[in-house]
């Protein structure tokens, strides 16, 4: 059910969302002079490239989170004696 629930959010945050401006003021007032063709590539662009961090530092994380939980619970080795 988890597992469900977090696929459903995941296809919600992917496709649901409308157009992503990822534009501050600078760049909002660069591409305003470029036209709509480059100021749609100049915010795709942004978005491209303010990704790889967030994958970057969520892969990081993740690891983490599994080495902690892993660590924290040890496997049970009471047949082993």
């Amino acid at each position: 059910m988890r597992k469900k629930a977090l696929f459903t959010l995941a296809m919600f945050a992917a496709f649901g969302t409308q157009a992503l401006h990822a534009q501050c003021s600078i760049c909002t007032k660069t591409a305003s002079q470029l036209g709509d063709g480059p100021a749609s590539a100049l915010n795709s662009a942004i978005l491209y490239m303010a990704f790889a961090p967030f994958a970057i530092m969520g892969y990081i994380g993740w690891r983490w989170w599994k080495n902690e939980k892993r660590f924290n619970n040890p496997p049970d080795n009471e047949g082993l004696h």
